[in-house]
């Protein structure tokens, strides 16, 4: 099988397309024909060795957590999935040295999930990391709700910042199809484009100095949960828009890796500041956002596409490194590669 590895740690041109033996799944484990892979931060981030240029885990990598793709072979006990079903996976690299970038990867059963029927592959393989991590972020509010689904957002005010990026593209459709008002801060009108393509019922340029009034007059008594990819420069304007016990729900880095928080005003709303990272998730809040995340996908609501607010590059599996370079220099919308035809 095509498969991409790296053998150490740096930029995109540490990644070489190789053949390689297709594994076999052992007990509890999966054998995915993979259709589809898809590119996340953390994928680039792994590739250069995260903050510290750390070592690779493994003699040999093969990147990207997210994919799509059509079950090829069981385990012993594997047990709710039969060969040819159609799947999608999530955080396929963690503490694993096979990731999606190939055309077959094994798997615990945990970590594959059944398609609904009539969901494309770049839905499933856009799933993953982003709609996970935005599961997790509105799920964290001190009140509830612990699930989302039809209502359970329902009388709650959203405010998803950059809302024209994966992980923010999903709050947004999540939180709509839950019931939530949602408004999104961004930083052009193109990107206002594509989170009212998502579904936000509002946007807000943060670039404004009147943004913190523009989030109040959509929500007079502030926002109950924010979903804050750039807690260094959003701060200030997430404490002036918050509800009274609202939490803001840091998945995100973006602009740095130091916040500096108001005490008093933050003391006096009981606000809760909750970080979120999909790769420490208790397995209960996972599964719960598996379960969850597939209703949607029943519902049709986790559509990508331009015209739904998540534009789409592809790429082919020989150009994996021309994809993690897109999204580590911030392509617009999601970056995903086409592995082998269905």
């Amino acid at each position: 099988m095509r498969s991409i590895v790296h053998t150490h740690t740096g930029d995109p041109s540490v990644l070489e397309l190789v053949e390689r033996d297709v594994p076999e799944p052992g007990p509890g484990e999966v054998r995915v024909r993979v259709v589809r892979s898809g590119v996340n931060p953390t994928d680039w981030k792994s590739r250069r060795g995260g903050t510290d240029g750390s070592r690779l885990p493994f003699p040999e990598v093969t990147p990207n957590q997210d994919g799509a793709g059509v079950v090829d072979a069981l385990g012993d006990g594997v047990d709710g999935l039969v060969v040819g079903d159609r799947v999608w996976t999530f955080l396929s690299a963690q503490q694993r040295p096979t990731g999606t970038a190939q055309e077959y990867t094994v798997l615990p059963r945990e970590r594959v999930a059944a398609l609904p029927d009539g969901v494309d592959w770049d839905v499933a393989a856009s799933l993953g990391v982003p709609a996970l991590t935005a599961h997790r972020a509105l799920t964290v509010h001190e009140d509830g709700p612990t699930r989302l689904g039809h209502g359970a957002l329902a009388g709650r005010t959203v405010l998803v910042a950059g809302g024209a990026g994966a992980v923010g593209h999903a709050a947004i459709q999540l939180a709509a199809w839950s019931g939530a008002r949602v408004v999104s801060t961004i930083s052009s009108p193109a990107k206002a484009a594509l989170a009212t393509a998502a579904g936000a019922h509002a946007t807000v340029d943060y670039h404004d100095d009147d943004a913190a009034d523009q989030v109040r007059a959509f929500a007079p008594d502030g926002v109950d949960i924010v979903v804050e990819v750039a807690i260094p420069q959003n701060a200030d304007l997430d404490a002036q828009v918050l509800a009274t016990r609202g939490v803001i729900a840091m998945y995100a880095n973006n602009g740095g890796d130091e916040a500096t928080l108001q005490v008093r005003p933050n003391m006096a709303l009981n606000a809760r500041y909750q970080f979120v990272l999909l790769y420490t998730m208790g397995e209960v809040a996972l599964r719960a956002a598996v379960e969850d995340v597939t209703a949607a996908l029943r519902d049709g609501a986790l559509p990508v596409g331009e015209e739904h607010g998540l534009p789409i590059t592809r790429f082919p599996l020989e150009r994996t490194a021309d994809a993690h370079d897109a999204v580590e220099h911030d392509a617009v919308g999601k970056v995903l590669i086409d592995v082998q035809p269905e």
